[in-house]
């Protein structure tokens, strides 16, 4: 029997894969493709996520791939710069297309022992108190304790279970194209900036050597809305709301996106769960898909690697849903109030000019980008210090970085007095005995951090340490 069967290898599936075998979990990912697509509709990884792959020894290769931008406009195009005082080692957004992070992300869960099944799509799937028994296309039936949906916002995984996905249909299209130009640089410039003084879903970001990513409103749509779209109809749209195609040609993928805003009533359906669009989709304004996706699949791993390893807690792998439920509700509104902000309505360029405004105020800046960023987000683990529930940023120690710590997935008590002891827990959780300035600054005594980096307990009294200890990482190994 397979320990996780994870249906979609995309950026979420890939994550999850290898944070399971990051805890010996057998994992089989099943892909309907037979072979990765190669587009690339996400461009980049907001802070979280670029702290998530320091926080698993992959910062170098994404770093060594990707550009590094400190611009504003990610809030619906709005805000001056890119805000100061971000709490993270990481302030910026890193550019990197969504395939070269799915390139990454497979070989490291295939580095790890993860196994790959392309051109297997799911057709069925039945759960009973021991297991999921998978259907595939060919025929194959496949048996595994646990089923994870990673398989996008069509999810075959959600509609087989019957979970309710409500939201808001699409209201607005947009076009999204990767494709050649021949317009010159200046004539570009010119046009977007007349356009978007009324139309602000329209572009042509530079991809280098010759090619753009291209945005164009597709109100009016004549084409079936179910169909990819034509390099003629990508031109027609152009032409309609800027008056020039920019002799666009060549083009590797066109894609038609909306507005719709959906999110899975529950995340976990017995031993069925959903992570990344499976579980939510929303319109793009941010650049938080695949981000979001990815911060799921890392919640998510150890808890279920716990589970199929017979150490986890009560209700540990319940918390995925508790947890990142409402991370994902609230990714739902900012994305809802941008597409507000963005549409060209006479009240809507009134308000766009009222936030513009209050952006121009550092805090104001600072508290929309960290929500983009995943930089805000607290998981309810309960009162005490204002750390918990937070993930703690890297720090230096004396020793080198908090995240140089955490490449392995285990917990962390990071005591820099050296006073508290793990103990029978020591097969899950790493005791850190070290500090350093940027550690001391924080005026932590003593903390005990998640797989996930996220902070379970602040204190400095062991007999309190040991409830915490039991809550996150179950019952002490005998002896």
């Amino acid at each position: 029997m397979i320990d996780v069967l994870v249906v979609g290898a995309g950026p979420t599936g890939l994550m999850l894969a290898a944070e399971l075998r990051l805890h010996g979990v057998r994992t089989v990912v099943v892909e309907k493709d037979t072979e990765p697509t190669g587009h690339s509709r996400a461009q980049g990884l907001h802070v979280r996520s670029t702290e998530v792959m320091d926080q698993r020894g992959l910062l170098d290769q994404f770093l060594a791939r990707g550009t590094q931008f400190r611009v504003g406009g990610f809030f619906a195009g709005l805000g001056p710069a890119w805000p100061e005082g971000m709490d993270t080692a990481h302030s910026y957004v890193l550019a990197i297309p969504q395939a070269e992070t799915e390139r990454l992300l497979a070989e490291h869960a295939t580095g790890l022992g993860a196994e790959f099944r392309r051109g297997c799509a799911l057709t069925g799937l039945e759960q009973d108190a021991d297991g999921v028994t998978a259907g595939l296309a060919d025929g194959t039936r496949l048996r595994a304790r646990y089923l994870v949906g990673c398989d996008g916002g069509r999810s075959t995984v959600r509609k087989l279970l019957g979970t309710p996905f409500p939201g808001e249909p699409s209201r607005v299209d947009t076009l999204l194209g990767d494709v050649a130009l021949t317009a010159t640089p200046e004539e570009l410039a010119a046009v977007t900036a007349e356009v978007r003084k009324t139309h602000l879903r329209y572009g042509a970001m530079p991809l280098g050597e010759g090619r753009y990513r291209v945005i164009v409103p597709d109100e009016g749509a004549s084409e079936d809305r179910a169909a990819p779209p034509t390099l003629d109809h990508l031109r027609a749209r152009l032409r309609a709301v800027g008056g020039t195609d920019f002799g666009a040609h060549d083009p590797r993928w066109i894609s038609r996106f909306g507005d719709a805003t959906r999110q899975a009533e529950r995340y976990r359906t017995g031993r069925v769960l959903l992570a990344g669009d499976a579980a939510h989709v929303h319109p793009p304004t941010g650049g938080q898909g695949l981000n979001l996706g990815v911060q799921d699949a890392f919640n998510l791993g150890w808890k279920l690697a716990a589970e199929v390893n017979g150490w986890a807690p009560d209700g540990l792998l319940d918390s995925y849903h508790a947890e990142r439920h409402p991370v994902g509700a609230a990714v739902l509104d900012n994305t809802r109030a941008q597409t507000e902000l963005m549409n060209p309505g006479p009240g809507q360029r009134a308000l766009r000019r009222l936030v513009a405004e209050l952006m121009e105020f550092e805090e104001v800046n600072r508290h929309l980008i960290e929500k983009i960023t995943a930089v805000a987000v607290r998981y309810d683990l309960g009162g005490g210090h204002p750390l918990v529930g937070r993930r703690l940023r890297d720090v230096r120690l004396g020793r080198g970085r908090l995240y140089e710590l955490t490449h392995a997935g285990r917990g962390l008590l990071l005591d820099p007095a050296g006073r508290l002891s793990a103990g029978g827990w020591a097969d899950r959780v790493d005791h850190v005995v070290d500090t350093g300035p940027e550690l001391d600054e924080l005026d932590v005594p003593a903390a005990l951090l998640r797989p996930d980096g996220h902070v379970a307990w602040v204190g400095d009294d062991q007999g309190e340490l040991a409830p915490a200890l039991k809550r996150w990482f179950g019952e002490p190994a005998a002896g």
